[in-house]
């Protein structure tokens, strides 16, 4: 008696281990569930429809209630795959750059495991990101040391063109290291500014210089900005614009005019622009249009990454666009 009292204790003990499992896998299968809510409306449908045919005035109540199931079934099935517009989110989220954000895990089934690959996906790439960019700094900051000294030291060598050809490589290796911190301190986004009343107008006004015609609307908001920041945006614009301007057609024109609540400022030339394949790749680090020119004459292609990166930070976006003729970038501030 006692072995068949053990015997159908085991028994039964396995029939609920397998019943709980294969229910824990029901709920992690999306499909799974899906296929249960399709069968149940099917199966009440059905029932409903049957029933309505021995009855005079079936349609009556059987069409509002096949419409009741159906609403129902979708919104089981809404609630299922509502992670998926999470999910979404997180992608637009970790397209932007934005790897500090997490999709929230909703259901523990396997929409429930890609949100967490995919935090830890983020939490991946940010880590490598940072890591890099601790590595890149202390690089830049160990080779301005050296650099200084080098400098010294050719200031020393006799004067003709090899030693002004060595301070020109050396003031580039300078502003390169430069360029390299300050993209690296901006790639922090806002926090990385110190913002104070600015005004975009007097800083402008700087940047008049041969060959540049000024064009200020009056009446500008004073608006809270980076001053330092924006003066190398403004440069970095301005420079640009001169290098490759065709004075014959025209002067650089820098304008700031009112655009809602804040300010456009833009900065145009009269060059020959750019291919238009390569207008989706400016702003990117080290990219120049033309390959074929010297870094003497274009530069290392770290300006207009600056600029894009001031702008971002000020919570708006550099603008670039072929003007026929010439060329046209813009930002606004506000």
């Amino acid at each position: 008696m006692q072995r068949d009292w053990d015997y159908r204790w085991r028994v039964r003990h396995r029939w609920h281990q397998r019943w709980h499992h294969q229910h824990a896998r029901f709920k992690h299968s999306l499909g799974a569930r899906l296929i249960a809510v399709f069968m149940l409306l099917a199966c009440v449908s059905s029932g409903i429809l049957w029933a309505s045919m021995g009855s005079a005035y079936g349609l009556l109540w059987a069409v509002p209630a096949l419409l009741l199931v159906t609403g129902l079934a979708f919104g089981m099935i809404r609630h299922m795959v509502r992670p998926l517009h999470a999910l979404a989110m997180g992608a637009d989220a970790f397209r932007r750059g934005e790897f500090d954000h997490r999709v929230p895990v909703i259901h523990g089934d396997e929409i429930g495991d890609l949100a967490v690959r995919f935090n830890q996906m983020a939490a991946d790439i940010q880590a490598m990101l940072d890591g890099k960019r601790a590595l890149l700094l202390a690089i830049s900051h160990e080779l301005r040391s050296p650099l200084t000294r080098a400098r010294l030291h050719a200031e020393l060598v006799g004067e003709g063109g090899s030693r002004d050809a060595l301070l020109d490589e050396l003031a580039q290796m300078r502003d390169l290291i430069t360029a390299l911190l300050e993209s690296e301190r901006l790639g922090s986004g806002h926090s990385a500014l110190q913002l104070a009343d600015c005004d975009l107008a007097g800083l402008a006004r700087e940047q008049a210089l041969p060959g540049v015609v000024l064009h200020v609307e009056p009446g500008l908001p004073v608006l809270k900005l980076d001053r330092l920041r924006v003066q190398l945006l403004l440069r970095n614009l301005v420079h640009n614009a001169l290098r490759h301007n065709d004075a014959a057609r025209g002067a650089v024109r820098l304008s700031l005019v009112r655009e809602g609540s804040g300010v456009r400022l833009g900065v145009r030339d009269f060059g020959p622009g750019v291919p238009p394949e390569s207008l989706p790749h400016l702003g990117q680090p080290f990219y120049r249009p033309d390959a074929a020119r010297s870094r003497h004459e274009g530069g290392v292609g770290l300006g207009l990454c600056l600029c894009r990166l001031v702008a971002e930070a000020h919570g708006g976006r550099l603008a670039l666009r072929n003007a026929e003729p010439g060329f046209e970038a813009s930002v606004r501030f506000g």
